[in-house]
């Protein structure tokens, strides 16, 4: 069939407008599976303000007018949006949302894009019109979004983070490959700031030196965007594309663990950038040597150059974010005997605690009521409750000496008599299943042990468990006392 330019330009618009209006379909349903999920006060005072922006390779971009709504919907509603988007299309990988405050202009191309959409239909905008969304995006197509709170300015630095902090700014500013940081390894626990820094970084580079070409993104991105390469017969592009950048940053390298055809791709780019003096950037919840299903010579390769640990939160620390992040909300008054109390109750990561920060301030600017100490207990009862319940080295480290009646100061001595060698394993093999310290901070903790000793410890465990049943036995029966 042969269309003259109008008919197919007018083809090609009547397909835009049928593709608008099934997202807006889908959208629609969307809302209402939230809505019936949360209930309407809910739904009407956190989800009702999204609007969906765009839907473009399996990323659904929404908006939302402050950047208060945005850190609350990432916290408590984030995952079931991404599953019932994935109800109506199974291609939906993710969901990211960006702060767009209202303006004039912006309601008037909203309602030209939707003029032909009935009145109660969510408006629709097109990101690449509107600077501050494009701003936040980099090669959508590969790369993952960057969050433009997660800057070297907004980042609290104390001692557990402070090194990671200087290596970061000191691979931002340099102009080409940071002299031994190639690559720079972050690792620690959930919640220390590794993705803050990284995201840092990008937007650093970007500003300053924006001839360079800087991705960031997830190792679970990079292997799905590897697969759907190989899927549509374009591996050629995928390794032209990843080795093109001047800054590759990879987060939670982790994922790729057992992933053999992922593994080999990332061993091939993580190659051709050094031989190219690109800078990498890599994180995961472990050192170099203790990411257990990664190939020997990838691990390797992650410890050329710099490995930084960031180490849990000191109170300090905790009571410096808080603080720093209430100056920069507006017109909300927290005590300082509130940021205190949170500093000192919730230290098991810092997206908990800023979390719990939020929840207070929402509650507080809902209700209309000042927030107090006593307040902040009642609104955070239950997760309080959960942080009281959380297990520590301590903790295990008495219960298996009781078991097994030794003194908790063998747990910490170098002596190497079975008898005191066997529980001490036991200990250090249930700190890492039942904590989420690292094994580094394992070891401090067992009289200084090296990382090496921790992860020995918990592999014999391991090998124990499967030959032995009544030793699996002990062992399970400590872990359920101490989850009870």
């Amino acid at each position: 069939m042969i269309r003259t330019a109008r008919q197919a330009r007018e083809y090609k618009a009547q397909s835009r407008q049928q593709s608008r209006q099934l997202q807006y379909e889908r959208w629609e349903r969307v809302r209402e599976r939230l809505r019936a999920s949360y209930g309407e006060a809910i739904f009407k005072s956190w989800l009702h303000p999204l609007k969906l922006a765009d839907i473009k390779n399996g990323q659904v971009m929404v908006t939302v007018p402050t950047r208060f709504m945005r850190e609350w919907i990432l916290a408590h509603y984030i995952d079931n949006i991404l599953r019932f988007w994935n109800q109506e299309d199974r291609t939906i990988h993710s969901v990211d949302i960006f702060v767009r405050p209202e303006s004039p202009s912006a309601s008037q191309r909203r309602e030209e894009i939707v003029s032909s959409l009935p009145e109660s239909a969510m408006p629709f905008v097109n990101p690449s019109n509107d600077s501050h969304f494009a701003a936040s995006m980099h090669d959508p197509k590969l790369g993952a979004a960057l969050d433009p709170r997660y800057t070297f300015d907004n980042f609290v630095v104390g001692k557990p983070n402070e090194l990671a902090f200087a290596a970061a700014k000191r691979v931002a500013e340099t102009d080409g490959v940071s002299e031994g940081c190639n690559p720079l390894f972050l690792h620690g626990g959930v919640g220390l700031g590794k993705t803050h820094l990284m995201h840092a970084i990008a937007w650093h580079v970007r500003k300053n030196q924006p001839e360079r070409k800087v991705m960031y993104l997830s190792a679970e991105k990079f292997m799905y965007q590897f697969v759907r390469a190989l899927k549509n017969k374009e591996a050629v592009e995928f390794k032209d594309q990843f080795r093109s950048v001047d800054v590759l940053m990879i987060d939670d390298v982790q994922f790729i663990s057992g992933k053999d055809s992922t593994q080999e791709e990332f061993f091939h780019t993580f190659n051709a950038l050094v031989d190219q003096k690109k800078q990498l950037i890599i994180s995961a919840d472990r050192s170099p040597s203790d990411l257990d299903g990664i190939e020997e010579r990838i691990r390797s390769r992650l410890g050329w150059g710099l490995v930084v640990d960031i180490h849990s939160s000191s109170y300090e620390l905790r009571l410096g974010i808080l603080m720093s992040k209430v100056e920069k909300m507006e017109g909300v008054d927290v005590p300082v005997n509130v940021l205190e109390f949170l500093a000192q109750r919730i230290s098991s990561n810092i997206r908990e605690l800023e979390g719990a920060l939020n929840r207070v301030v929402a509650h507080a600017t809902l209700v209309g009521t000042a927030i107090t100490l006593e307040s902040t207990q009642q609104v955070l009862q239950d997760l309080l409750r959960a942080n009281d319940r959380r297990i520590t080295i301590d903790d295990i480290q008495k219960k298996v000496a009781g078991h097994f009646n030794i003194k908790v100061s063998d747990m910490h001595s170098a002596r190497r008599s079975v008898a005191i060698a066997r529980p001490r394993q036991i200990a250090m093999y249930l700190a890492k299943k039942l904590t989420t310290k690292s094994l580094p901070e394992i070891g401090r903790k067992f009289g200084g042990k090296d990382h090496t000793t921790v992860m020995h410890a918990v592999k014999r465990i391991d090998e124990l468990c499967r030959k032995d049943s009544e030793f699996a036995e002990d062992v399970e029966l400590l872990m359920r006392v101490l989850q009870s």
